[in-house]
């Protein structure tokens, strides 16, 4: 998430559909998804294809698969059985039973019980509302009947198990959230028929604050004293408003709120201390960490001087992919740049015990704000040397975004060697210092650009893209001036000395220009062929180390395509004939690898190579300067292609002289004469 960057995808065939959500087992790393309600598939990361996986078919329609790190998969049929998937597995036709009736479930959760998994499910009928808790591994079975509530009825459901009590929250349509408690009985080995239980509950939580009401949609459980609740924030007079609210449940208050204008599809997930919610068509992940609850801490009356204001609870800075902004009201806010863009991190339970060395970085900023150039980058050197070791990140970042906000607003300041020292000694990443790429490309920095290609994971495709049209619409002239890292091509790149080409030929991998020309029967002319056949470098060392950097970027191919079709033809031409000039040069190597350090790989060549022929191919094939181009691409594949299935013919011709050499005493002298049929 913090990359943007998918590891996987997989797809059912056409006209079947997924119908419940995947999940992973945490015992087995494997992925469990069910299609068409009874098709059980199971595969692991590295499958590709999922036709192929594991495929079972179940006697009944499922509904959900619960996923629990130490008591593996639950599996929840529509009728209420319940089944784990050990035992699922021993006999997938095995009759399941139904254990409601004309009941349809709403909700379901699973939980742990000491070292006995939990399953709770919630069910609908003619208005009426119950609760079954389960213990697959018991057989165990309860139900329950919940109280009914006057002109108002359960939208969403959440719970959580603590001392042998399940806590039921409910959120209801009258804006108010309650709160049931049910006791994880003791089954004894003979259960008596018991008469339906009817489950009181007690008013936990209003959604209203200062005359505005929240219409929640979903809800979600922090901890024992605070929950989260996403909904359309309505008051008097005013347009209805999405919002992600905290509350704290002990003492009644709103925590802290942030509206989503993007909206959202009205679902909120929580995992391992992080939100996961829609925000328009972005997935925004937002981490936070719950204080022990207080009365001054809910009421924002903190005394505490090292302890920051309720108000920041969570920072909301880069909810809407606006810029990082060094906060200095809170020291948590040092620790939001350690995160990517699209996360966000709340103050962590340390933040109390804070030390005096954590708050001096925000308060130092503050205080340099105004300071004179000189006096601003001597204190950050300062700062950088004598940052503890667990803060480094974070006040990295925030000395970055120092230095860039100076950028922004004094045009004229620019503190190039300081940012390159940064960025060449610190293990930076883009999302802590967003800002960098965009003012390096302003000030053309390609030196910059090229060390921040090469050591950034998680570079937004935009990003990569203008790196690329600026490196190929530099002129080769004005890049003789400038200072580029070379290490990438020196060691194979035509360099020119004295206007003669100093060049070194190696014919391996079985290819040469010569058997190129004979299997594809074309003559080309000799002035076509030096300047299109890939023997010549078609730009300069130093545009060709740039190019190289942004070959080693990491990208998603639906991300850059989009902004690849806006290079223009003459460039998007140019970076062809050097990615086709690369490809020639990994087919001279027997192992198809270029020499040097951060060369660029064989599978990056093809696959940018094919990107670009994606976004242009219907340019390319109008322009007559790309026809011979693309025409020598062709034969050079085809001869390629041609050469490896001949080597493919002879393949167990040489695995049998390979064993041959195997069983040979290699020190006895020998002439054998092996015939190829």
């Amino acid at each position: 998430i913090s990359d943007q960057k998918p590891l996987g995808c997989w797809s059912v065939k056409h006209g079947q559909i997924l119908t419940c959500p995947v999940v992973c087992n945490f015992e087995t790393h494997e992925f469990i998804a069910v299609h068409d309600d009874k098709v059980l598939r199971i595969w692991k990361s590295e499958d590709i294809n999922l036709d192929k996986a594991f495929k079972a078919t179940l006697s009944a329609e499922v509904y959900r698969i619960h996923s629990l790190p130490s008591a593996g998969p639950v599996v929840l049929f529509r009728g209420g059985g319940v089944r784990t998937l050990d035992v699922l597995l021993e006999a997938p036709q095995q009759e399941i039973e139904n254990v409601i009736s004309d009941e349809v479930i709403r909700w379901s959760g699973a939980f742990m019980e000491g070292q006995e998994p939990v399953l709770i499910f919630t069910t609908e009928k003619d208005g009426d509302f119950f609760v079954y808790v389960q213990k697959p591994k018991l057989s165990s079975l309860h139900k329950y009947r919940l109280e009914q509530q006057e002109s108002s009825k359960p939208l969403c459901f959440t719970a959580h198990v603590t001392n042998r009590t399940a806590t039921l929250l409910c959120l209801y349509s009258n804006d108010s959230v309650y709160q049931v408690l049910i006791p994880l009985q003791q089954d004894t080995e003979e259960e008596e028929e018991e008469e339906e239980e009817i489950l009181s509950k007690s008013l936990l939580l209003k959604l209203s604050v200062s005359g505005a009401v929240l219409k929640g949609t979903s809800l979600v459980v922090l901890d024992k004293d605070h929950v989260a609740v996403l909904g359309s924030l309505t008051a008097p007079g005013k347009e209805p408003r999405e919002c992600l609210t905290i509350w704290n449940t002990k003492f009644q208050t709103l925590q802290t709120s942030k509206e989503l204008p993007l909206g959202t599809t009205g679902q909120l997930w929580c995992y391992e201390e992080k939100f996961f919610l829609t925000h328009g068509k972005v997935l925004t992940v937002i981490m936070y960490k719950c204080e022990t609850s207080s009365l001054a801490a809910a009421v924002g009356k903190l005394k505490d001087s090292q302890t920051p204001d309720v108000s920041s609870f969570v920072n909301w800075n880069t909810l809407e992919d606006e810029e990082l902004v060094v906060s200095f009201q809170s020291q948590e806010s040092v620790a939001l740049k350690s995160e990517s863009r699209m996360n966000l991190r709340s103050r962590r339970n340390s933040v109390a015990k804070a030390q005096p060395e954590t708050l001096s970085v925000g308060q130092l900023l503050l205080n340099l704000k105004d300071a004179s150039t000189y006096v601003l980058e001597e204190e950050l050197r300062q700062l950088m040397a004598k940052a503890p070791t667990p803060d480094l990140q974070a006040t990295i970042g925030c000395v970055v975004t120092a230095l860039t906000d100076r950028c922004k607003t004094n045009p004229k300041y620019y503190p190039r060697n300081f940012l390159l020292q940064i960025v060449e000694t610190r293990n930076l990443s883009y999302s802590l210092c967003p800002d960098l790429m965009a003012i390096a490309l302003e000030k053309k920095d390609v030196h910059l650009l090229q060390i921040c290609l090469e050591r950034f994971p998680d570079i937004p495709e935009e990003i990569t893209y203008a790196c690329l049209n600026a490196f190929l619409s530099i002129s080769e002239a004005h890049l003789q001036s400038i200072d580029v890292n070379l290490d990438s091509v020196i060691c194979y790149i035509d360099v020119e000395f004295d206007d003669k080409e100093v060049k070194t030929e190696i014919v391996e991998n079985g290819f040469s220009a010569e058997m190129e020309q004979d299997m594809c029967d074309t003559k080309m002319p000799k002035e076509a062929q030096s300047r299109s056949d890939g023997e010549s470098c078609p730009v300069g060392p130093q545009k060709a180390a740039l190019l190289n950097a942004v070959l080693h970027s990491a990208y998603t191919e639906t991300f850059l395509l989009p902004h690849l079709k806006n290079l223009p033809a003459r460039q998007a031409i140019l970076f062809l004939r050097y990615l086709y000039y690369l490809y020639v040069k990994c087919s001279e190597k027997v192992n198809t690898t270029l020499p040097g350090i951060r060369s660029p790989t064989i599978n990056q060549i093809m696959d940018w190579m094919c990107l670009l022929l994606d976004a242009h191919f219907t340019v390319m094939v109008m322009l007559p300067e790309a026809k011979e181009l693309l025409s020598n691409l062709h034969k050079f594949v085809r001869a390629q292609v041609r050469f490896y299935s001949e080597l493919n013919k002879i393949e167990g011709s040489l695995r049998e002289l390979q064993r041959l050499n195997h069983l040979r005493d290699s020190q006895t002298y020998s002439i054998e004469v092996l015939e190829i049929i």
